[in-house]
Formats: C-alpha cells, structure tokens, sequence
C-alpha cells in the first residue's frame, strides 16, 4: 500500500462514499476470518489495512514447486524440488548430515537441530521428496533443513506447484499470508461487483499507443490434479503475454489452459497459441489479473515457466500492466479532478497590460530571452481570466525564473492585488526580498517581510502592514502559512520551491484570497523533473519551461577529485582568489560528525582561515538570519574571497565573480542537488569550475552519479537519471513523497504506460455520465484523498 496519497479532489470525504456501493475491497481485513488483533497489527506493518490492499500486496518471488530437477542439474543459489534415496546417514553433536542419491549425483542435507523422529525417518533406503535451496561448496551441494516428504507405494509425490513469497513481518508467515489472500480474493468474487470501472468503449480511445510487445504462449500449460475453485481455474484461463503492440478491441474468449498433451490436445496446439495472440492486457480483468499473480500458472516447458516468473516478479507481464494502467488512472483523474475543482472557483481577473511590469523590465540593463518573453505570454494569458492559474515553471540554473515571477507580480499589482512570495529557507527568501525590493520599491511598490525569526515587535508590524496593504509584496517562508496572517487583498501566490512545501501548506496560503476568490498560483522550480514525475505529481498544473539560458553565462567545467587530494584544491583556490575572482567551499553538515565522517562547515572554515591569507566568510543554517545575510551581502559585494558554507546557498544566490565551487563528500549528495549547487558559478563572463571532492571507497552508484554530473549540464538529463538512482522521494523531497507513492506502479519502468493512463483519464473526466466511476477509482487507490481540498 502506498504510504500516503496524492491529494484529492473532493470537498469532503462524504463526497465519495456517497456515491460508492458498499464494496468487499473497502472492507477491513479485520472482517476475514482469521484475521484477530495480532495479525491486524502485523499487516498494518505492511500498510495493509483494506482487503484491496491485501490483495495488491504482491508476491516479491515464486519458488517453483511444479517440476522435479536432477540433482545433476540443480545450480549453486537455485531452489528445486528433487527426489532420491537416503544412501549414508551421520549424526553429530553438531547435527545430522544425509546423503541422497537420485542416480545423477547426491546431495548433503543438513539438519542443525536434530528433533524426536528426524533419525528414524531419514533411515538407509528412504525415498524422499525435498525442496531447498541448494548451495554448492567444495564439499558438494548442500540443502539446510529442506523441506521434506517420504514417498512410499502408498504415499505419491505430490506437486504444490508455484509458492508465491510475499513481503512480510516478524511473526507474519507465508502461509498464513497466502491463506489471508486466497480468503480475500473468494470474499470479493463471492460479492458480484465489477472490479474494473473501464468498458471496451473506454479502452477504444488508446488505439493509437503501443504497449511493449510481449512474446507469444509457446507451450501449453500443464496438466494437473488441480481442485476446480476459482484460483485453478482463473490462473489457468488468463493467457500469458501476447506479441505485438496493436491493441485489438474485439472480445476473445480465453483459450482453456488445462489441456492434456495428448495427441488430440496437440491438434489445438497451435489454435491455442494464435488465440492468445490476439488476446491483450484490455482484455483482463482486474479479478483475473490479480488470480494470476497470486497463482501463476505452470507451464511444462521450463524456459517458459521462467519467462513467467522473471515477467510477474519484475512487473512487466500483461496481468501487472492491467493493475498499473488502472491504478496510474485513478493517479491521473485525482489531478485532473482537483484541476476541475480549482477551475470552479473564480480568481482574480487582471489587466492584459502592465506599466509596472513595462518598467521593471524597461530598467534591465539586458532584455529578457525568447524564452522568458515566451512564459511571460503564458502566466499573463493565464492570469487575464477568471479561472485560477496554477502554472509549473521549470527553468534550469540560472534561467531567469525569479524575474519572470517578477514580470507576473506588476500585471497583479496593476490589477489592484497583493503578491505572496514563498520561499522554503529564510536564506533564499531573504534573497527573493532583496530583488524584489530592488526592482519594486523604486516603482512605489512597498514589500514587506515575514518570516519565523522575527521579533514580537516586528511581527505585529509586518503583520498590520499585509492586513492594510501597506506592503502589497510580501515575501516570506512558511510563516506565510499562519492563520493569523490575514491578507487585505491576496491576487497572486508566487511558491519557490514547491516541493519542499507539503500540500495543507500551500492550500493554506492559496485560502487566504478574498471572499469568494482563489488566487492565482505560480509554481516555480530549478530543479528539472522528469517528464514521468512532472505527469505523475504536477499533472493537473500547467507547464512552462524556460530552456534557455541568459546570454553571458559561460560553460562550468566539472572535474572530480579524491579527497586525498584535498591540499591540491585549496592551493587552487587562493591561486583563483589571487586572481581577483570568489569562490566556494560547500560542505554537507554544519558539526562535526564521526558517524557520516563529512567534513563540517565551521572546522572547514577554521582549517582554511589558518591555510590562506585571504578573505573567507561562513554561511549556515544554524546562523542568526542577520548574520547570514551580512555574510552573504559581504560576498556579493566582493568583500570576501571565499565563502564557506553548507547548502544553504543551493539555491537563490547570484555573485557573477565566483568563478570556482568545491563540493565536499560530493558522493552524499543527490545529483539534483549538486546541479543546483554547480549552478552558483558561471554565471558571469570568466571561465568557471565545478570541483567534485569525494570519499573513498566509492559506490558504483556513486560513481555513476559523478560522472553524471561531470559528463553534462543539461539539468533534464541529470534529473531523470537522479530519480532512476534515488527515486521520487528522494529526488522531490520527504513532503511530496506521497504524491507518487504506487502500489505498483514504478516512474521508470512504467514511463509509456502514463500516456495511456492519461489518456483514459482525460476520457473519463470528460463524460458527465461517469461521475460515479471517477470517485470510485480514486477512492479505491487513493481512499485518503479527500483529505486534501483544493490543493
């Protein structure tokens, strides 16, 4: 189960259990049998609380029980199911040790502990059926207390067939889990309601999208003594993945996989296989698809048995794509329905034409790129309606993106409405202060100020001047949020940063508008998103991406360096200071630490004032906000050479005369965040460098990720391959990790299933008619969402 959801789009939660049938799925798993408060407590663990959520609680693996392996053929690491007979028994102290032979080779079986009947059963002769895992040693193959049956006359082999392996807790066994979700999915079956809302109509509007191409059934499955309830009989009639990428809407009725391989079944052989072939994911049912994922069906043929279990382990196969397009709709509708509910309310109107915006930009001492005058069309457009403007700006380092949010504050401001700008640190905020009282406060504008550190004093005064618009720009950090700021006349919410802020907060700043009035918002953000995490967190906004760089900004050579070589780089840095050009020095904590061994801001900071003789200044989070914005006001005015700080100075900062950035224990840091970092340099005319210093011993992992960051600068390359190392949760922030938390869908290998699922999503949100639908599946995979409104 998902850790949380993505926020809703309803007004309450009544909203969609008013319209809901009482479903099996959104039943307890307290109401199966079995299940007491110890277990309740133990499946919570695993975030499963609803039967739906008992039955997307996957199988990690399957451990194949279907067929006999030689003990010739079975491989070091390997889990098989062999046969043989005791040939030598040896019992210790330590245990028992028995030798079975099955005429290919023996295996050693080894027994620690050593219970009532053990030796009496494993006696010379004894013919055993085992299952184990297999390690291979110079001492020959091994099994550690295998699984075991003795087979006599009168008792036959008997085949389990394949064994899912589920994720679970202390106390919580398998067996009890498969017990829980066979119960589950008879509990469901047994209720009668559909658990697919799409219709073959829905489905037609995908034609034109490819699906991976699957390979086609080549053999058929197996035929065995299988108990005819729905699981058998499921798991036998859903076909395997089909070939090709057409979609075909016509209904095809599933072969039956239960065939003898006699000579009359091997006439339908080749029948069988081309029915498949023009069956496709459309065509299952989330019920089937789920049957076949819990018991997979078993194949005689080894190869394509293993086919099998690699597609349903690693989620490709058609039954898990089934799910995932389901549950990446409901994803899409929850953004497209909360858009749909944002457009209802009405939002400030305003003017087509700016004198302030003309002026500000009037007084540059450069124009605006293509790409900036191109954003600026698309937010004054936005905000020239009643509907509220929810716009993503994405700019790379350095793009010019402040100045645009600037640009939307003049058309507002000339409308007669206030300004919020929200920043998540006081040290970006205090910098969004100073340009926004540089370009404003010329012009007559007043910008205030508010934010945590404030003294009583001030705060009474910064909070009278927002109430009376006496400042009609108010910048600050969450702050901003409280419920005792009170706005005369809020038009326009501009959010740096959005996703370090989680969603009551930025519903509580866009609640503070006038009576009957939502604010426009504008989302800005340096750090570049994927274009799956973009559709899978921002879909219901717009997007705009400023993708081009102001002129001037000179190409940032990256080199990376072990930290051995440490002394090497600081010789650089007062060679570069020497020259008459700044620096900095980055480094990831502010004390000292032996757990992380990172080398920290403040013993830096006394290392290299007693090395160089040159100015050097220290910026960190734990600093009073005067001091640091001292320090920072004595950089950028080029009273300091070197400035040592944590990454408090990721973002926000502008000194074109830095030429050169040093990045401590790179190898911890995220390469969206090094971006970032790298970002503070080159942005004047003199010829810049990146100095990664890391850490020995390097992970691959990490040093794939340097050399990532070394090899380019396009922030969209670093950021898709940063969310394919570290994740969404990472890569966004802990706030917004539960916008993109999946049951199973996966933003990486699931990238062309989301043109589908915002395909059908769109579709359905569009037809009046499947009102119902649209709350159901989003209240069946997001059931907390309504705990958001209007986010």
């Amino acid at each position: 189960m998902p850790t949380s959801t993505s926020p809703s789009l309803a007004h309450s939660s009544d909203y969609f259990r008013s319209e809901l049938p009482v479903s099996a799925l959104d039943m307890p798993v307290t109401a199966l049998a079995g299940v007491g408060l110890k277990v309740a407590e133990q499946l919570a663990q695993l975030n499963i609380k609803r039967i739906f959520d008992l039955l997307l609680h996957l199988p990690r693996d399957y451990e194949d029980r279907s067929r006999l392996v030689s003990i010739a053929d079975v491989e070091h690491g390997q889990s098989g199911l062999i046969t043989g007979r005791v040939v030598h028994v040896d019992t210790k102290r330590s245990g028992m040790t028995v030798v079975v032979d099955d005429e290919t080779g023996t295996i050693s079986l080894r027994f620690f502990k050593v219970y009532r009947g053990l030796a009496q059963t494993m006696s010379l002769g004894t013919q055993l059926q085992l299952f184990g895992e297999v390690k291979v040693s110079r001492y020959g193959k091994q099994m550690s207390h295998p699984e075991y049956q003795i087979i006599t006359d009168s008792v036959a082999m008997t085949n389990t067939g394949l064994q899912p392996i589920y994720p679970s807790v202390k106390g919580l066994h398998q067996n009890k889990l498969r017990t829980l979700i066979k119960l589950a999915l008879q509990t469901v079956r047994s209720q009668g309601l559909p658990m697919t809302l799409f219709t073959p109509t829905d489905f037609s509007v995908l034609a034109d999208l490819p699906l991976a191409p699957f390979e086609p059934m080549k053999s058929l499955i197996a035929e065995h003594d299988y108990s005819e309830d729905i699981f058998s009989t499921l798991a036998r009639s859903v076909p395997d993945n089909i070939i090709g990428n057409s979609v075909n809407r016509g209904s095809t009725t599933a072969y039956d996989s239960n065939r003898s391989t006699n000579s009359s079944a091997n006439s339908d052989i080749n029948t069988a296989a081309d029915r498949s072939a023009h069956t496709n994911v459309y065509n299952l049912t989330i019920f089937e698809a789920l049957v076949l994922l819990h018991t997979p069906p078993t194949y005689t043929d080894a190869g394509q048995q293993y086919k099998l279990l690699t597609q349903l382990s690693a989620r490709t196969h058609a039954a898990c794509q089934r799910l995932i397009i389901e549950e990446l709709t409901a994803h899409q509708l929850s953004l497209l329905y909360r858009r749909q509910q944002l457009h209802q309310h009405k939002a400030p109107k305003c003017t087509t034409q700016s004198s302030l915006a003309d002026a500000l930009f009037g007084a540059l001492p450069f124009d605006l790129t293509g790409a900036q005058k191109r954003v600026m069309r698309d937010i004054t457009a936005d905000m020239a309606t009643s509907i509220p403007m929810l716009r993503l700006v994405q700019g790379d380092v350095g793009a010019g993106k402040t100045l645009v949010a600037a640009g939307a504050s003049g058309y507002a401001l000339d409308s007669g409405w206030q300004v919020a700008v929200m920043a998540p640190t006081e040290i970006l905020a205090e910098q969004h202060l100073v340009n926004f009282k540089q370009w404003f406060e010329p012009l007559g504008i007043g910008v205030g100020w508010l934010a945590g550190k404030q003294t009583a004093k001030q705060r009474r005064e910064s909070l009278k001047a927002i109430a009376e618009n006496t400042v009609q720009i108010v910048v600050g950090t969450h702050a901003l949020f409280q419920e005792q700021v009170q706005f005369a006349k809020l038009g326009l919410v501009i959010i740096d940063e959005q996703h370090r802020f989680g969603v009551e907060q930025r519903m509580a700043l866009t609640n503070k508008g006038v009576a009957n009035s939502t604010p426009h918002q504008l989302i800005m953000t340096a750090t570049p998103i994927p274009r799956t995490l973009a559709m899978s967190v921002y879909g219901d906004m717009d997007t705009s991406i400023i993708d081009e760089l102001p002129p001037g900004r000179t190409p940032i050579t990256t080199v990376t360096i072990d930290r051995n070589r440490r002394d090497e780089v600081i010789e650089r840095i007062a060679i570069n200071c020497e020259a008459g050009r700044q620096a900095y020095w980055v480094c990831s904590l502010v004390e000292e630490s032996s757990v992380l061994d990172a080398q920290a801001a403040e013993a830096t900071y006394e290392d290299l004032n007693e090395r160089l003789d040159i100015r050097i200044g220290l910026v960190h989070g734990k600093m009073k906000s005067a001091d640091k914005q001292d320090i920072m006001q004595q950089f950028k005015a080029g009273e300091l050479d070197l400035l040592i700080a944590t990454t408090v100075i990721e973002v926000g900062v502008d000194v074109p005369n830095a030429s050169l950035m040093v990045i401590e224990n790179a190898e911890r840091l995220g390469l969206s965040q090094l971006h970032q970092l790298r970002g503070r340099v080159g942005r004047g005319s003199t010829k810049s460098y990146c100095v990664l210093l890391y850490q020995k011993p390097l992970s691959e992992t990490g040093t794939e990720r340097l050399n990532v960051l070394r090899d380019s600068t396009d922030g969209f390359v670093i950021a898709q391959k940063d969310l394919e190392l570290r994740g969404p949760g990472e890569l966004l922030g802990k706030r917004q990790t539960g916008n993109v938390g999946y049951y199973l869908a996966d933003l990486i290998r699931d990238e062309q299933l989301f043109a589908i699922a915002q395909r059908l999503a769109k579709n359905l949100i569009s037809d009046p008619t499947r009102k119902a639908d649209v709350s159901q599946l989003i209240h069946r995979w997001m059931p907390e969402a309504s705990r958001y409104t209007n986010a």
